[in-house]
């Protein structure tokens, strides 16, 4: 089990940029963002192999969001742009083994095996 635990969250108006940093105790080969808000399911966000030349993003947040690590720091990012009020939720950081981060997997939370606590994202119109 890897030990993750997120920061940078508060609250922004439509337009503005945040960064989320995920502190994990050790190396992750797959690591994820996902999302959860009120009323709703708990979605992925975007994902990121180790070696960081693989990612996936939804398509909600593509061309918006950018996820990238530092493998020194063991830290997991996500540089969030052009927020939009649709885009506030509770934000989550994810650990999950090799295979996951593929195409089709990516996105299933149950695939991964660690979680952070999460940390709030709120966008204001």
């Amino acid at each position: 089990q890897v030990q993750l635990e997120e920061s940078g969250g508060g609250s922004v108006q439509a337009g503005g940029s945040l960064r989320l940093s995920c502190a994990a105790s050790k190396l992750t080969v797959c690591a994820a963002w996902f999302r959860q808000g009120s009323d709703k399911e708990r979605e992925g966000v975007a994902a990121i192999r180790t070696g960081g030349t693989t990612t996936y993003y939804a398509d909600s947040v593509k061309g918006r969001f950018t996820i990238s690590q530092d493998n020194a720091k063991n830290t997991l990012y996500l540089e969030m742009n052009s927020l939009r009020p649709e885009d506030t939720a509770m934000y989550y950081c994810a650990a999950g083994p090799f295979y996951v981060c593929s195409s089709t997997s990516w996105s299933i939370s149950s695939r991964y095996y660690s979680w952070g606590q999460g940390t709030q994202v709120t966008v204001s119109s």
